[in-house]
């Protein structure tokens, strides 16, 4: 089917947002409690538990890559990508449930099946990242179908991340409330799935052409493309600043909220929620004053939310949950215009090679995101160990000392601000906006 430029009918656009609910479950919810899961139920320490929850998401840099070549040169009546999406999203499911079944208490049990799990997860990822490029040559249209993804995320992060804590209080804590959790989220992962696999199959495919035959090609490759490196680069250490955060939402609402029952849940809502709404606005700013400046405004209302949550122990939790708020309005942003300038990275290639391979890119960008998720618990477990906190094997958080519960601050606000700006610094030099396309494309043409 050729690559199209008209408008994307709106069941296509619902029906691939519906992926969200695969991506944004297993993006949440092992960053939100697989390292407390550790510390606090199988009784890991915390610099340990950092390594366990790091080395299978970086698998995530090598294995990635391939699945974007093997999607590439797949041959289907289903198109390259659609086949992955139920493969892998089937198996993200299973192996996400049995992650937290702990049929032995053993955090070598853990990181296996999370690498298990990251695996399967590349080959649901990579290609569901790269359909809106073959989708769609329309620059404004890549806009709206992340803007329907990036709301339909927003839902997913509300309903995984909120309710896991609360189905694992429910059953009980500890090893039986996990399990009910995996299981619970694992639905979830089935439910994005079907409806990404079904809901996409009216979408145009485009054309997949030959794709770069290594690793290294694809590395040099993308080098080539410096918008799409500027791009890359500050999305992944972005990453990992949201993710430092995002793993200390239990520890932050036990030890400085002092609320271990509802504090996740009401943190999660108040993130979330806002996001929801404020997400026509962002569409609305970016188409006035272009994508790359409402990337660095989403960016810098993140990084100005999550430092003053650093004065949570003087303020009351309302005035916390604001900020949470506002966080989260950041975080939209974010997620959709970095989102919306991946496939304009791609058909920028397009345009000067004449070669159609988003899976290079996009296995590329979703490895180095899925890298920089699991950097965050890594920094935030090191950021706990410097500080001396406490694990514990009973299924609820040790008492920890005042200099343990500063740790815990600083590695839900201060880090994740510094981070989060420092990365935009990789965005100079970025030119990619739809007048530059334009150009490319008549260049190719005359």
């Amino acid at each position: 089917m050729d690559h199209p430029s008209e408008s994307l009918p709106g069941r296509v656009r619902v029906g691939y947002a519906l992926g969200s609910l695969v991506t944004g479950a297993f993006g949440t919810v092992p960053g939100l409690l697989l390292l407390p899961y550790l510390t606090d139920t199988l009784g890991v320490t915390a610099g340990i538990a950092g390594l366990l929850v790091l080395a299978p998401k970086a698998w995530d840099v090598l294995i990635n890559p391939v699945a974007g070549r093997i999607s590439d040169r797949t041959r289907t009546r289903w198109g390259a990508r659609r086949p992955f999406l139920l493969g892998g999203g089937v198996a993200v499911a299973i192996l996400f449930a049995a992650i937290f079944a702990a049929p032995v208490r053993s955090g070598a049990y853990v990181a296996l099946v999370f690498l298990a799990t990251a695996t399967a997860y590349a080959f649901y990822q990579v290609p569901y990242v790269a359909m809106p490029a073959e989708m769609t040559d329309d620059y404004a249209e890549r806009t709206r179908l992340m803007t329907w993804r990036v709301a339909l995320l927003a839902v997913a992060i509300l309903v995984s991340g909120a309710l896991a804590p609360v189905v694992t209080k429910q059953f009980g804590d500890g090893i039986p409330g996990h399990r009910a959790m995996g299981v619970f989220v694992a639905v979830l992962i089935l439910i994005g799935t079907a409806g990404s696999f079904l809901g996409t199959r009216a979408a145009p495919t485009g054309r997949v052409l030959e794709s770069e035959p290594s690793l290294g090609r694809q590395l040099r490759t993308a080098r080539e493309n410096g918008a799409f490196t500027r791009l890359l680069i500050c999305f992944i250490v972005q990453a990992a600043g949201i993710a430092t955060m995002l793993a200390g939402v239990s520890y932050f609402a036990t030890q400085i909220l002092r609320d271990p029952d509802t504090g996740a849940t009401v943190l999660f809502a108040c993130f979330v929620g806002p996001a929801l709404l404020v997400m026509p606005l962002w569409s609305r700013v970016g188409a006035r004053i272009g994508k790359l400046r409402a990337y660095a405004l989403a960016s810098l209302v993140f990084a100005a939310g999550a430092a003053l949550i650093a004065l949570a122990p003087l303020l009351p939790a309302a005035g916390v949950y604001v900020l949470i708020s506002i966080v989260g309005v950041g975080y939209a942003g974010q997620q959709v215009f970095g989102l919306a300038m991946l496939p304009d990275c791609i058909a920028a290639d397009t345009a000067r090679t004449g070669r159609r391979q988003a899976g290079v890119f996009t296995g590329l960008w979703t490895a180095g995101e899925t890298f920089g998720l699991a950097l965050g618990p890594g920094v935030f477990a090191l950021v706990l160990a410097a500080f001396g906190y406490v694990s514990s094997d009973s299924g609820t958080a040790a008492a920890q000392t005042d200099t343990a519960r500063l740790g815990v601050l600083l590695g839900f606000t201060v880090v994740p601000a510094v981070v989060v700006a420092l990365a935009l610094f990789a965005l100079r030099g970025y030119d990619l906006d739809e007048r530059r396309l334009t150009e490319l494309e008549q260049e190719v043409a005359a």
